[in-house]
């Protein structure tokens, strides 16, 4: 019995030996500690939040709502306009000249910007992906320029864009505005000689310009009609109120219009020209 006794003391006193030496971390001379103690700096450790933190969510995996980051972006530069509808000037007429070199206008240049012009205008823009304003903004201007080349006077100022026919017996003396309805026409004639022509255009079924041989009675450089109201510049009476003078509109919209009577001129610069030089008397011919 005394024999077991001291067995169990001695095998109690193994163990706790062991317990102390095995358990707690190991001092000099020890085995290394996997997890070594770091001097405290005095900072909260990061191992473990303060007390009343709370405990923190599973990051998410999602991306950030756009919603929560708002951005605005740049406003764009607006391109400068430099032709539009209405505009009449030396740099439309150039416009007509190069929009008519690639296929985008089909009729002599004119000067004034209108619905022909704006359609060719914003088919140009369409062909080449750039907003389909219908005016000329300096984008549009840039790369139409890159595509052309300078107009001749010829084609800035082709003589007429119909061709002129025969002129008629009448045309042959005199000082005479030979007027031609079948090519629509009219030729400055003096003594047979053409000094110049340009593209005109007649009254409808309803107000028909009247034929015949007449005379220049009155001329009214800045008239304005009496009955519709509208602007006749550079006015040559020929026949009661029907007279040779331009037309906005026939520069705008061509022969899809037609005027009340009078014989419409769309080239301004011409009937300018032609409206110093006719006097009051000088003949006037409508002819088929």
């Amino acid at each position: 019995m005394r024999h077991r006794s001291v067995i169990r003391r001695a095998v109690l006193a193994a163990a706790a030996v062991a317990l102390v030496a095995g358990c707690n971390p190991q001092g000099p001379g020890g085995a290394a500690d996997p997890s070594p103690v770091v001097p405290s700096t005095g900072a909260p450790s990061s191992s473990a939040p303060p007390a009343d933190d709370k405990p923190s969510e599973a990051p998410s995996s999602e991306a950030p709502s756009p919603s929560a980051t708002p951005t605005t972006e740049a406003p764009q530069p607006q391109s400068k306009v430099l032709m539009k509808d209405g505009d009449e000037s030396a740099q439309v007429r150039e416009l007509q000249a190069r929009l008519r070199q690639i296929g985008y206008f089909d009729r002599a240049p004119t000067g004034f910007y209108g619905s022909i012009t704006g359609s060719g205008v914003k088919d140009f823009q369409k062909k080449r992906e750039l907003p389909q304003t219908g005016s000329v903004d300096e984008i549009t201007w840039q790369r139409l320029l890159g595509m052309t080349r300078k107009p001749t006077q010829d084609e800035l100022r082709p003589s007429t864009t119909n061709k002129l026919d025969k002129p008629d017996a009448r045309c042959m003396t005199g000082r005479v505005l030979c007027i031609s309805k079948e090519t629509r026409t009219l030729a400055w004639m003096i003594d047979g000689k053409v000094l110049s022509s340009m593209d005109v255009r007649f009254g409808s079924e309803n107000t028909p310009t009247r034929e015949g041989t007449f005379k220049v009675n009155s001329k009214s450089r800045d008239h304005v009609s009496t009955i519709y109201h509208t602007p006749m510049p550079y006015a040559m009476f020929f026949s009661g109120g029907q007279a040779v003078h331009y037309s906005a509109d026939f520069a705008a919209r061509g022969y899809n219009g037609a005027s009340h009577g009078c014989v419409n001129v769309r080239n301004k610069g011409k009937i300018a020209a032609l409206f110093d030089q006719v006097k009051v008397g000088d003949k006037v011919v409508v002819h088929w």
